[in-house]
């Protein structure tokens, strides 16, 4: 079997200062606190669900991941706090969606992604 790393230490310092460098004008753990929340099994088929029908009310929500509507709730509120998710309340009814085209493409290539991945080990075994 291959070995996954490096036989000797090799430091490319002009790229690494670059990537360093660029980093400094991100806020990656800020990023990761997106992915963390979309990690969780629950929020993440709720993203897709808002994906598949643009808005939700929490009932519906509730009844697509198998939950209370209380926990449903607080993924959404999760959600919403992150910037993945918007809401709007009409008479007795909340209902969310996701907040933008970026969140979309980011639910939406994780699955295509995961299919590829997929077929790609089915064409392997």
């Amino acid at each position: 079997m291959a070995k996954d790393t490096c036989d000797v230490t090799c430091v490319h310092e002009d790229t690494v200062n670059r990537v360093k460098e660029s980093l400094q004008n991100q806020e990656p753990l800020s990023v990761a606190q997106i992915f963390k929340a979309l990690s969780d099994g629950t929020r993440l088929t709720i993203a897709y669900a808002l994906l598949q029908e643009e808005e939700l009310c929490v009932c519906d929500v509730a009844n697509i991941v198998g939950s209370s509507t209380a926990t449903a709730s607080h993924h959404l509120r999760h959600l919403r706090k992150l910037g993945l998710a918007r809401y709007r309340k009409q008479g007795k009814l909340a209902y969310y969606s996701l907040d933008d085209d970026h969140v979309k493409q980011i639910v939406q290539l994780a699955f295509t992604h995961q299919k590829e991945v997929k077929h790609r080990d089915d064409e392997s075994s």
